[in-house]
């Protein structure tokens, strides 16, 4: 893009990895708040007792925050900005300047679908204050925001961690993760390349490490990178799939990496069900619900240990105001291979007709793939389980899951659910 280079910075050898905020003044005092995802070294992992990566890693989503970079909504409102004055919330919207570019859920000027992205330029919506709901009766918080909920609860708690971002993990492959016991993803890790999935199925089945998916709507696009630092993503819409823009004829291949069908996982057969045991079902407003716990097996027990009696899970939160929302992942054992035993552990259903079906799923106006009705297709599923080498999968199939963790200052059965989650996936 021939940007000047205004400043560097060496990034310390002994920096501890993590999400890093630089703040930028100007002689107005405006202020730019920059993210920096701080990696830890890449060292070579052989299983030695004596390793000395922490226990668990967080994945964070780059790629779904570059295909959504610069999002300029089509209901935006100017009003939308008042909220963010009084709030204290970033202060410029995308739909403001399109000069630094559109996402690919925008248009170019022919109406043609943009299928091509990068992080090499300014994203308003990558910054930590960015309201993307500006009407919304609750935080309004998506993709980098919303996923800080979770980080501030790990710091609350004092859970050890180190990130690695989509971007290493299509470069290294599964040697950027090697070695933690337990993968987390943030709420939204919609977009990945063969060589990201890859790498998390090798985690799972080659290294038995356990994976904890904190999110709705995750591993369903397939995209392409330019090179192996990526860029320049890539997106083909094809065939179905939740989208703003389809793919026109002919216009299914990448361009990126040698010419691959792109499109949803699950039409190049990598569904998310295979990988964490659900998948994308249900899509809604930016609306939560509470989970309802179904599952009084002693064998799961432990996940509930410390919750009481409660029935009823996560009916709070400051994304949606409940757990379950927004985007909701289910299982379906046609597509997740029939290779483990998948304990459901709570449901949250669309009881007040607020969510529709994916395309994907979609048959006539009254039958469905799922060979249920629609009513019973659109829920959200809370799932364990674990795999022949003995990786622990545990998903909650919800984006807005991680915004009920910081509720009540981290008192909540949220709270406690996934720490009995992480205890057991990490410390067990």
């Amino acid at each position: 893009f021939d940007w000047d280079c205004d400043m560097e910075w060496i990034i310390p050898h002994d920096i501890p990895s993590g999400i890093y905020i630089m703040r930028l003044l100007n002689d107005q005092c405006d202020e730019e708040a920059l993210p920096l995802f701080i990696c830890p070294p890449l060292v070579s992992y052989n299983g030695d007792e004596g390793e000395k990566k922490k226990k668990t890693c967080i994945l964070i989503s780059t790629f779904t925050y570059v295909m959504y970079g610069n999002h300029a909504r089509a209901d935006f409102q100017p009003s939308w900005l008042d909220r963010r004055i009084s709030w204290n919330a970033y202060p410029h919207n995308p739909c403001q300047y399109p000069n630094y570019g559109r996402s690919t859920y925008n248009f170019h000027k022919d109406e043609s679908g943009i299928c091509f992205a990068s992080h090499l330029r300014p994203l308003f919506n990558l910054r930590p204050n960015y309201l993307t709901f500006g009407d919304s009766a609750c935080s309004g918080l998506r993709h980098f925001p919303a996923d800080t909920h979770l980080i501030a609860w790990m710091h609350h708690h004092g859970i050890d961690y180190d990130i690695v971002t989509d971007h290493e993990l299509h470069k290294d492959g599964v040697a950027a993760i090697a070695g933690y016991q337990t993968l987390m993803t943030g709420t939204h890790p919609e977009y990945h390349t063969i060589e990201t999935l890859n790498a998390l199925q090798e985690f799972r089945d080659g290294y038995g490490g356990n994976l904890i998916y904190l999110g709705g709507n995750g591993f369903y696009w397939r995209v392409a990178a330019k090179d192996e630092d990526a860029s320049m993503l890539e997106i083909r819409r094809a065939e179905d799939g939740v989208r703003t823009w389809a793919s026109e004829p002919g216009e299914y291949y990448h361009m990126l990496d040698g010419g691959n069908y792109g499109g949803l996982w699950r039409r190049n057969d990598r569904p998310p069900q295979q990988l964490v045991g659900i998948g994308f079902a249900a899509q809604g407003n930016f609306e939560g619900m509470p989970y309802k716990r179904v599952c009084f097996s002693p064998e799961m027990e432990w996940i509930f240990k410390g919750i009481q009696s409660e029935t009823f899970l996560g009916d709070f939160g400051f994304s949606g105001n409940g757990a379950a929302g927004f985007e909701l992942d289910r299982t379906d054992r046609r597509l997740d291979g029939g290779e483990h035993v998948v304990f459901i552990l709570a449901q949250s259903f669309d009881e007040g007709n607020k969510f529709m079906l994916v395309p994907e799923e979609v048959l006539t106006t009254y039958s469905n793939l799922s060979g249920c009705s629609s009513d019973q297709a659109r829920r959200s599923d809370m799932v364990y389980f674990r795999t022949e080498l003995g990786a622990q999968v545990f998903s909650v199939g919800s984006i807005t899951f991680c915004g009920s963790l910081p509720w009540n200052n981290f008192d909540n059965n949220i709270s406690t659910l996934l720490q009995n989650v992480i205890h057991q996936f990490s410390y067990g």
